[in-house]
């Protein structure tokens, strides 16, 4: 299969990287604005506000962890119980950007942490499939057209609100499981022993709200951490078998 980033290198004209880039992100500008809709009327339903709502996509930018925090306010946690799940949910961007900036040619310390900052797990699959360095000017305008996907669909979300029947608006509350679910089953497809972390991580989650009633937030901090521990400290030995090649992105 033909992706527009594959024949992206460093040598490229700016005009040339922009437009590059620009066709590259389209397909994820497409992917990212139905589900920054479902974004914006979960957001209306529990009643937070548009500002509050728009600023969450400009400045956080990262959808797993946005219908995370609309699960934790909805449930009434504490403010810091929703910024640690937060932080434990985004820690995979450390690695990605880490990846992205051996490759990259910006080495101003702004520039890459304006990079870092639209470095999500869509546009990193998407600069990754690149040969050779990734230009700057390529990539940002990977990570502003994604960026304007999700930005825009969280406005006509929220606005398309206030004139969708009441019902289809708290059904659409199943999208934050589907958009979980589907990431479980991508890694589960790869190695199959990642159902065993998530199984370990979901019974924790479940014994710590229902039995200890500990406060969702802080369960999901504990669950998290103990699963990943587990996963670190077992998961490399029985994997083994499977190689990296096996699954590239």
């Amino acid at each position: 299969m033909y992706f527009p980033s594959m024949d992206v290198a460093a040598g490229l004209s700016t005009k040339n990287a922009v437009t590059s880039g620009i066709a590259a992100g389209f397909p994820i500008f497409a992917g990212y604005f139905p589900a920054a809709m479902a974004f914006g009327l979960i957001a209306r339903d529990i009643s937070v506000g548009l500002p509050e709502t728009m600023l969450f996509s400009i400045v956080l930018f990262a959808g797993a962890s946005q219908f995370f925090a609309l699960n934790l306010i909805a449930s009434g946690a504490e403010i810091a119980e929703i910024v640690l799940g937060i932080v434990l949910v985004n820690l995979r961007h450390l690695l990605m950007s880490a990846s992205i900036s051996r490759r990259t040619s910006e080495r101003s310390i702004l520039g890459r942490m304006m990079i870092a900052f639209g470095n999500t797990d869509e546009v990193f699959a998407t600069a990754s499939s690149t040969v050779g360095p990734i230009s700057t000017p390529y990539l940002m305008a990977l990570e502003i057209t994604s960026w304007s996907g999700w930005v825009s669909g969280t406005l006509v979300g929220y606005t398309a609100g206030a004139i969708l029947p009441a019902g289809l608006q708290q059904s659409i509350g199943i999208t934050l499981y589907g958009m979980f679910a589907a990431l479980l089953m991508h890694n589960i497809k790869r190695i199959p022993w990642y159902m065993v972390v998530a199984a370990i991580a979901a019974g924790t989650n479940t014994f710590l709200v229902l039995i200890l009633s500990m406060q969702p937030g802080w369960a999901f901090a504990v669950s998290m951490t103990a699963a990943s521990a587990i996963g670190a400290a077992v998961l490399p030995a029985l994997s083994a078998p499977f190689k990296e090649d096996d699954f590239e992105l």
